[in-house]
């Protein structure tokens, strides 16, 4: 049997327990006193060793054994952990995290814990832990199985035996439960029939072992076995797999003498969820091609329009519904929780505090809300540099605090919030605040912004600090003080067609603001002819359309605005800006109002063609090129046309 089918599923559930590893971490830091980290602690790291057992990742499975040993020497002695043995635990997880890496690309032998092993022996032993020995062979690895004194085993519900194992194959009926909290269980039950292969003629395994990989696989299972291994061996055999529950061997007893399936065995129960884990890159090919449906959607839409057939009508009315249907579940099928991404942030903040001497609560809300996995993917780095900027700029130290009068613990907060076809995501800390005036005094030095000016606005500053290299930090630190941050942030976001705020007040704190699409692929769009040229802006951004010249207008700092319902909206004159020649602009032309948060702006253009869905292609935009564009599109009629950026218009 090759496990290494399992590698995939291996790593993304070793992931997930090691994230639980560091949130339990942080929170024992916080609450030594209390028993439930230590008791979770103990249970992931549990479960990677008797994974990592099974895959045959020595290295791995010795150092969660170690790990392992420490914490239930903390766990049964009730002792409260020192900043020492915090500390070391902490550098485990790291060490595993690396280990689990490694033994997932086949380079597990790369993986150094011989330090840590040796500190971890050494922490358990002056706990009082008797010293530990290497783990076992990967034959009896994940036999070892520690379980509470007192606590009793559950009962192992009956054996399902399928109708197939009793009427086909010869030998022996070999019936196998797993334990119900074995992980890892489509890999235990391979392991299980490797050991009995030793045996004999392993056939009509039942599931087959593709069905292993199920949600609905409990660890219930049968095979034949043609050999002549005693009922013991063959018993002793499977168990060495480790988490067997229950081993029986020979023909079961059953009402009328054919057995099989208990009720609701082996599939899914009415009304429950059901999953299968899909690789995103099929997602992402099922995303492009409904792409290219979406495309030929509007084409035939265009050539429907053009031909006026009743019957063509019906087929294009119908093909259009379900292919708008398909593209809703792809789309929902991408969608991911935020928690995946934020879930890596309070140990990273945590550590940068410990570095910096500050002392920071980290919180973090809307967890549940969800964005496409593309987009979702590619916001690791810009919020990694805003929490490093939150924590070495905003908060302060301890003694500065209290002199302002603060709390010496300063409060940094990561936050989702859906907002209608968006989601906003904010960074926000209750530290100092940035200087404006010593940023437009630095701006005015490197001739950023003109001499005579006095003041900063959000705007303003936040251009003026996305500037490449633009930096004032005293000191270069491993921390911060290169100039780079916030221009990675503002290059990222608007890539995605996301926009960047932020909002400051000296004494009390920054806010950032990123506003992404919840999905970048396909997006509804609003139509837009400036000349013989169509540009799409999307929806998302739009608020209102009004005609130019049925409201007032008005002059601000030199710049054209309307007054819409007693507040000034700034425009922009799509013709002029794009430097369009040739025709005079119509004498009726619409305002496109697009609003981002606080900010609005009126878009002049020469008419509106209507409302359509475009898939977003990649855009690299000319030298030159002004950045109001943030993508292309392939039009009904198979011309290409740019997709205005909300953001650069503003």
């Amino acid at each position: 049997m090759d496990l290494s089918q399992y590698a995939e599923l291996f790593l993304a559930e070793a992931r997930e327990h090691l994230s639980a590893c560091n949130q339990l971490l942080l929170q024992w830091e916080r609450a030594p006193a209390s028993p439930e980290p230590v008791a979770g602690l103990f249970r992931s790291v549990h479960t990677i060793k008797g994974m990592a057992a099974t895959m045959g990742y020595s290295v791995v499975a010795d150092l969660a054994h170690r790990m392992e040993n420490l914490l239930d020497a903390l766990r049964r002695g009730a002792v409260r952990p020192g900043d020492d043995v915090l500390q070391l635990l902490f550098r485990s997880t790291d060490a595993l995290e690396r280990a689990v890496s490694l033994a997932g690309t086949g380079k597990e032998r790369e993986a150094d814990t011989r330090g840590l092993v040796a500190e971890l022996d050494q922490a358990a032993v002056k706990i009082g832990a008797p010293a530990a020995g290497p783990t076992a062979s990967r034959d009896s690895s994940a036999v070892a199985v520690p379980v509470e004194a007192g606590a009793a085993r559950p009962t192992p519900p009956p054996v399902a035996i399928p109708e197939l194992v009793a009427a086909t194959g010869g030998g022996r009926l070999v019936q196998v439960t797993l334990r119900a909290d074995a992980p890892l269980k489509a890999g235990r039950a391979l392991l299980v029939l490797k050991r009995v292969e030793g045996l004999g003629t392993v056939s009509g395994v039942t599931p087959p072992t593709a069905a292993f990989e199920s949600d609905d696989f409990d660890g219930r299972f049968a095979f034949r076995l043609e050999g002549d291994a005693a009922v013991d061996v063959i018993e002793k055999a499977a168990r060495t797999a480790g988490d067997v529950e229950r081993v029986v061997v020979g023909e079961p007893e059953a009402e009328g003498g054919a057995p099989r399936f208990d009720a609701g065995a082996g599939t899914g129960e009415s009304g429950r969820a059901r999953h299968i884990r899909v690789d995103l890159r099929r997602l992402d090919i099922l995303m492009d091609l409904i792409g290219e449906l979406t495309t030929a959607r509007g084409r035939l839409n265009q050539l429907a329009g053009e031909r006026r057939d009743g019957e063509l009508d019906d087929v294009t009315l119908q093909i259009s519904r379900l292919s708008s249907d398909l593209q809703n579940e792809i789309v929902q099928a991408r969608m991911t929780p935020v928690w995946q991404v934020f879930d890596r942030f309070p140990r990273l903040v945590r550590d940068i505090a410990r570095q910096l001497g500050r002392q920071v609560a980290f919180r973090v809300e809307g967890k549940e809300i969800e964005l496409d996995r593309a987009i979702l993917d590619e916001l690791g780095d810009p919020l990694l540099h805003l929490l490093r900027n939150a924590v070495d700029h905003g908060i302060e130290a301890p003694a500065e605090r209290r002199k302002a009068r603060k709390k010496e613990e300063g409060e940094v907060v990561l936050a989702a919030v859906r907002e209608r076809a968006s989601v906003a995501i904010t960074i926000s800390d209750d530290g100092r605040g940035i200087d404006r005036r010593k940023i437009l005094e630095k701006a005015k030095r490197e001739n950023l912004v003109d001499a005579h000016q006095d003041a900063l606005t959000d705007d303003q500053l936040l251009r003026v600090i996305a500037r490449p290299g633009f930096s004032t930090a005293q000191a270069v630190t491993n921390v911060s003080g290169r100039g780079v941050g916030i221009d990675v942030v503002m290059s990222r976001i608007r890539a995605l067609g996301g926009t960047v705020e932020i909002h400051t007040e000296i004494g009390k704190g920054t806010t950032f603001v990123l506003r992404m699409p919840v999905t970048l692929a396909i997006v509804r769009a609003l139509i837009a002819a400036v000349g013989s040229e169509r540009y799409a802006l999307p929806l998302t951004y739009v608020s209102e359309t009004v005609e130019f010249g049925t409201v007032p207008t008005t002059t601000v700092e030199g710049r054209e605005a309307m007054v819409l319902r007693d507040r000034v909206v700034p425009l922009v004159h799509l013709r002029g800006l794009l430097g369009v020649q040739g025709d005079a602009p119509p004498p009726r032309r619409p305002v496109i109002v697009i609003e981002m948060g606080e900010r609005r702006t009126g878009v002049v253009v020469d008419g509106m063609l209507g409302q359509q869905e475009i898939v977003v292609k990649g855009f690299e935009a000319p030298r030159g090129t002004l950045p109001v564009f943030s993508g292309a599109t392939i039009m009904g009629d198979g011309v290409p046309a740019l997709i205005l950026d909300a953001g650069g218009l503003l």
